[in-house]
């Protein structure tokens, strides 16, 4: 009776363990960037946030497949013409480029390893990267508002 009184508190303990583990996962890509769901057009997509230099820097970087409910999200700290492009990464990639009303500018269709500038063609505070083609799959356009963004943000 004594061992199991001892084992009971430890599942107990490793059971809340693995609870906090898989909120924090929910949270958490496996790159260690935050995750928000993201709804797009008519789709729900789960984006990774790169709010920083690092992050955005590494982007999409060295990984060999992308879900197609998936994306990433990167965000500035100030309105610009920013630029994209695809040294080391494997997968064919679409970028929209969205502005401060959250409406897509321009979607640009970018090459696996190329170093070609796919440029906003004006000065916008996000871009959203997913796989090449989904775009137009999901009838999602240039001119086209994500209403749903600043939630996925946080913001209000």
């Amino acid at each position: 009776m004594r061992a199991v009184s001892r084992i009971a508190p430890a599942l107990v303990a490793g059971a809340a363990l693995l609870g906090v583990l898989l909120l924090w996962g929910a949270t958490q890509a496996e790159s260690g960037l935050p995750v928000a769901e993201l709804k797009v057009g008519e789709r729900t997509l789960t984006i990774e946030i790169a709010a920083d230099e690092p992050a955005r820097r590494q982007g999409l970087m060295y990984r060999e497949e992308l879900a197609d409910d998936r994306g990433m999200l990167f965000v500035w700290d100030r309105p610009a013409r920013y630029a994209m492009w695809m040294r080391n990464t494997y997968i064919p990639l679409d970028v929209a480029f969205i502005d401060t009303d959250y409406r897509i500018t321009n979607i640009e269709t970018m090459e696996p390893q190329t170093t070609t500038l796919h440029e906003a063609e004006r000065d916008v505070l996000y871009a959203l990267e997913v796989n090449a083609g989904w775009f137009a799959e999901n009838d999602v356009s240039a001119g086209d508002r994500i209403d749903d963004l600043p939630r996925a943000l946080g913001k209000k």
